[in-house]
């Protein structure tokens, strides 16, 4: 794999954390619920859909392939937007409560 694909495969493995922690802050209040049978299935449609989604990215970028820096990417895209999305929790999900 040439440094190309690679520099791309990180930068969209760091955006789809972004992503990732925008989405799960939006549902958060749906990923928490008290009913057991709705938040194991939310959970795992989340999952789920999420996976495949970051796995067809990377099939188009670099045909699939995975390295643990592009996971170490994805984390910590989740973890940077995490801490400036959950302010959308706090403001907008919260108070429907």
């Amino acid at each position: 794999m040439n440094l190309e694909i690679q520099i791309q495969s990180l930068i969209s493995s760091f955006v789809y954390g972004l992503y990732i922690s925008l989405m799960y802050n939006i549902f958060y209040k749906y990923l928490y619920s008290k009913k057991v049978i709705i938040k194991v299935l939310l959970n795992c449609l989340f999952t789920i859909i999420n996976s495949l989604t970051y796995f067809f990215i990377l099939m188009l970028i670099n045909k699939g392939t995975i390295h643990i820096y592009f996971l170490i990417s994805l984390i910590s895209g989740f973890l940077i937007g995490n801490k400036s999305t959950k302010k959308i929790r706090t403001k907008v999900v919260d108070k429907k409560k």
